[in-house]
C-alpha cells in the first residue's frame, strides 16, 4: 500500500476540506462567533501570488463589539464586490485568549 498525494486546490483552513459553505452556513458561523463575544473581521488577498499564502489585507478595522449578523454579512459581501478576484475570509478574534477564535475562507 502506498501513500497518495491529495490532489485538490489549495487549502487554507479546516473548513477548506469540506464542500463550500452555503450563505446560511456562513451566517450560522458568524452568529456563533458573535454569541461567543468574539470580534468579527473581514480580510482579502490576491489569488495566485506568494502573498495569498501568508499576507491578508484587512477589509476594514475589526468590527469591535458588533452584535448584528446582518452587518457582518454585509461587510463580507461588500469586500467581495470590491475585490471580486480576491480570496475573502472571515476572522473572529477572541479577546480573552488574545488570538483568532475562528477563521475561514468565504469566497475562493
Amino acid at each position: 500500500m502506498s501513500v497518495q498525494a491529495y490532489n485538490s486546490s489549495l487549502k487554507y483552513e479546516t473548513f477548506s476540506y469540506l464542500p463550500p459553505m452555503t450563505p446560511e452556513q456562513v451566517r450560522r458561523q458568524v452568529a456563533y462567533t458573535i454569541a461567543q463575544g468574539w470580534n468579527p473581521a473581514v480580510e482579502h488577498t490576491e489569488r495566485g501570488t506568494p502573498a495569498h499564502v501568508s499576507y491578508w489585507y484587512m477589509w476594514k478595522l475589526p468590527l469591535f463589539g458588533e452584535q448584528s449578523v446582518d452587518a457582518v454579512m454585509a461587510e463580507i459581501e461588500a469586500c467581495h464586490r470590491a475585490y471580486p478576484d480576491h480570496l475573502v475570509r472571515y476572522v473572529a478574534y477572541d479577546n480573552y485568549a488574545q488570538s483568532q477564535g475562528l477563521s475561514f475562507v468565504v469566497y475562493r
